[in-house]
């Protein structure tokens, strides 16, 4: 449960209603600064355009890509996965976010159930979280040991190169929110019965434990951002700039080429051979909602 002050007010509630970050980007323009949409929405049409080109150089090459997306809570890591696969074939480019493990698998080797999805030939995985929730939110929360934690940031690398090693193309974005931006998002999910269900008591827990976090995260970087398989670091103050950059880059670091498709000609039809449909009133139809909404008033 997120945690009360002596007034009872939870740390959602503690929110200043306001508050803006004023970090500037490296380009000296404040990270505040929205994208105008119809640049965005071109730009990102654009490079969903290449990741179609992406995926057909997969399958015909029969490589094995893992994308690994982390970061702090609403950090814009969900809304990124959507756009990149927003075109995709699901077959092709799967979403591993996987649900708290089962008593089975708490007895099992840590990465075990995480390398059951891996991709095969052909194939895209994108993580929405992974296995580093045991360098954050596991350790933080106190959800596993001390000697766990250690023996997974000395296992990791090893884990990671033998991905690499093995060929898979393994590439790993941390989404970088403020303080004060991640509570502003905070807010409005609070206030938005569509998406009050992204806000959990977990989520409210990284308010009053930002600090032990960006520890965690420090000390997961130092030991886990290796040649190998490096971390790369999206600004995500505003959410549209940083899922351009992040798809950006992704596509810049494989060596992909469009794959033409097979050319297809649609076939004529052809003529009936004394074929009756059976009568409506036989079959159970779907109510016509949408006609209450267009009838005249």
């Amino acid at each position: 449960m997120a945690s009360k002050s002596k007034n009872g007010k939870s740390a959602i509630e503690r929110l200043p209603k306001d508050g803006k970050s004023s970090t500037e980007s490296k380009d000296g323009k404040s990270r505040n600064e929205r994208m105008p949409r119809r640049v965005y929405e071109e730009e990102l049409y654009r490079l969903q355009a290449e990741l179609v080109k992406l995926q057909g150089w997969t399958r015909e090459s029969g490589a094995r890509m893992v994308v690994i997306f982390e970061g702090r809570d609403a950090a814009g890591k969900g809304g990124s996965i959507k756009r990149v696969t927003q075109y995709l074939n699901p077959r092709v480019a799967r979403i591993a976010a996987l649900p708290a493990p089962t008593e089975r698998e708490q007895t099992q080797w840590y990465f075990q159930r995480y390398a059951a999805q891996l991709p095969a030939a052909g194939e895209i995985t994108l993580f929405d979280r992974s296995w580093y929730n045991r360098a954050g939110v596991e350790h933080v929360m106190g959800f596993c040991t001390k000697q766990e934690y250690a023996r997974f940031l000395h296992q990791c690398p090893i884990f990671e190169r033998l991905l690499v090693e093995d060929g898979i193309l393994l590439r790993k974005y941390w989404f970088s929110v403020s303080d004060e931006e991640q509570q502003r998002r905070f807010r409005s999910r609070l206030d938005d019965p569509m998406r009050r269900w992204k806000l959990s008591p977990m989520d409210l827990e990284s308010i009053t434990r930002w600090e032990d976090y960006s520890r965690a995260k420090d000390e997961m970087f130092m030991l886990t951002d290796i040649p190998e398989a490096p971390w790369y670091v999206v600004e995500s103050e505003d959410k549209r700039r940083a899922r351009l950059n992040m798809i950006a880059h992704l596509l810049s670091t494989v060596p992909y080429h469009e794959v033409k498709p097979p050319s297809l000609t649609l076939p004529k039809r052809p003529s009936s051979t004394g074929y009756i449909r059976t009568p409506r009133d036989m079959q159970t139809y779907v109510p016509d909602h949408s006609a209450v909404l267009t009838k005249p008033a």
